[in-house]
């Protein structure tokens, strides 16, 4: 009986230890100075700017990744084909490769003496340093939080279900469309809430091939260190925005995760496709 109890004890205290060493510094950020001044000091044009680039080239990247990531993870996570374990290392290596390296690896390939340096000069185009190239930064490292879950949410999917929409007659873009897409919603709303929340807080990508200019390339995690040493009260009002979106992603993840479709609204779907086919 006292060695349960001790154990008990061991497992609350290893908790609690590890609770508060998690949540301390985040109420650190809202308890060293007051909110009066931490929303004063969102007012800062340093502040603003990193705020709306920050939202502005995540939002295109998430669109580009929605776009191109949700047809490439069907593929891979329901067809099985020469080259697929290739195409999932593919998919998880940026998960993997330090951020820096990353930045290094687009510079060197779109830069202006990289691989394709040569033609997107005769093209009069200019990537490095300019809001294009945050969006590229943010995309390569984030796309892989989408595309991971994507895949594991198609192969999921209730093949009986597809199959059933198959000998119904449907084509496979109808198949994809009306069947696999709202079976998979739940995977790939986590992992586009995953894939957000990293785009939010790239950091060593973006300074590579990017920069850092206020206005234009500087996103919120770059304006903390570039504030660091100037306006300490500017960097918590920057990292008190960063930790509410955090909150708001991760309330979106697992309300995403707990989201399961009704038996009913699928045979809906199908009971559509029957009667329009």
């Amino acid at each position: 009986m006292l060695s349960r109890r001790l154990f008990s004890f061991g497992l609350f205290l290893a908790t609690g230890v590890a609770a508060l060493f998690l949540l301390l510094p985040l109420l650190a950020i809202f308890l060293r100075v007051s909110p009066v001044t931490l929303i004063r000091q969102l007012g800062d044009p340093v502040v603003t700017d990193a705020l709306l680039v920050t939202l502005k080239t995540n939002a295109i990247a998430m669109a580009l990744i929605l776009l191109f990531g949700t047809p490439t993870a069907y593929l891979i996570g329901t067809r099985r084909f020469r080259g697929r374990s290739f195409a999932l290392t593919l998919v998880e290596l940026p998960l993997v490769l330090p951020p820096a390296v990353a930045g290094i690896g687009l510079l060197a390939a779109f830069g202006r003496v990289g691989l394709l340096g040569t033609p997107l000069d005769w093209l009069g185009l200019q990537i490095p340093f300019t809001q294009v190239a945050v969006v590229m930064a943010i995309t390569f490292v984030a796309s892989p939080f989408y595309l991971r879950a994507g895949i594991a949410a198609f192969e999921g999917l209730d093949r009986n279900l597809v199959d059933a929409a198959r000998t119904l007659g449907a084509s496979p873009a109808r198949v994809f469309f009306r069947v696999a897409l709202p079976l998979a919603v739940g995977g790939l709303g986590a992992g586009a809430a995953l894939a957000f929340a990293r785009g939010i807080g790239e950091f060593g990508a973006t300074i590579m091939f990017a920069g850092s200019l206020q206005g234009l390339t500087q996103t919120l995690p770059l304006a903390i260190y570039a504030e660091f040493d100037r306006s300490f009260d500017a960097t918590l009002a920057m990292g008190g925005v960063l930790v509410l979106i955090s909150v708001i992603l991760l309330v979106a993840l697992h309300t995403a995760l707990t989201w399961q479709r009704s038996p009913s609204t699928a045979s809906t779907s199908l009971f559509g496709l029957s009667t329009s086919s």
